[in-house]
């Protein structure tokens, strides 16, 4: 099914930060990690409702590095989670054609759940139908001083270096910037995502919890979306 004739302009590449896992737990009475459990789940119903719009591009905000600072226990239970659901997850994506990406640092996850992210991306590299990236243990600040070191270290001139050419050494090298960027769960900030690439997005705030983002919050965000004039720091046609 596609639905891309129904709303129009539509965005290329919608990001995402999911927020409100915790409290959907705590308003059914849960543990917080449960609400994240559940809220992965909701990750293949809205990359479906998505992908049947026409965005060829989704990234999901689902761990910062600042997350890091959380309790212990949620950490774990993060981290299990992940491990628990990324295989099947990744085969039910894979048999939609989904290219599974991940954006972020690898190095502070458990062992086999980085060789985990590393077989799935492997797996699914060659579908064409949308490309999901996760971005986990992401920060945006932390990706711009990682892009400025690389290119210390590699000595390159000044005068080679444009915006094209520093946007090859951030995590999302390969990625257009995100045209649309959604916030669930009420709160009016980006959280130290996507700080370079989201230089001219759009912005839509839902107090909808990301597990209660379902496929009509997709579209009315897409709905919002194909009403906002975009002009990059010009004009508008009319004006």
């Amino acid at each position: 099914m596609n639905l891309c004739t129904e709303i129009s302009p539509l965005p290329v590449h919608v990001a995402i930060i999911l927020d409100g896992n915790g409290r959907w737990a705590t308003q059914h009475g849960l543990p917080r990690v449960e609400g994240h459990y559940v809220g992965t789940q909701n990750i293949r119903r809205v990359a479906e409702a998505f992908a049947n719009y026409g965005v060829k591009y989704l990234t999901l905000y689902a761990f910062s590095t600042e997350n890091w600072k959380r309790p212990e226990w949620e950490i774990n239970g993060l981290l299990q989670i992940m491990s628990e659901v990324i295989d099947r997850e990744a085969e039910a994506l894979h048999k939609k054609r989904v290219r599974l990406q991940y954006v972020g640092g690898l190095d502070r996850l458990p062992p086999d759940l980085s060789h985990r992210v590393q077989r799935v991306t492997e797996l699914t590299q060659n579908n064409s139908r949308m490309t999901l990236s996760i971005a986990f243990d992401y920060g945006g600040r932390a990706e711009i001083l990682d892009a400025i070191k690389a290119i210390v270290e590699q000595g390159l001139s000044p005068q080679l270096i444009d915006e094209a050419h520093f946007g090859d050494y951030l995590y999302t090298a390969g990625l257009p910037d995100p045209d649309l960027i959604i916030r669930t769960g009420g709160e009016l900030r980006l959280s130290n995502f996507l700080l370079w690439q989201s230089a001219y997005s759009e912005l839509y705030f839902t107090p909808a919890l990301w597990p209660q983002f379902d496929e009509e919050e997709v579209r009315k965000a897409l709905t919002a979306y194909s009403q906002r004039q975009r002009r990059f720091g010009g004009l508008a046609a009319n004006g």
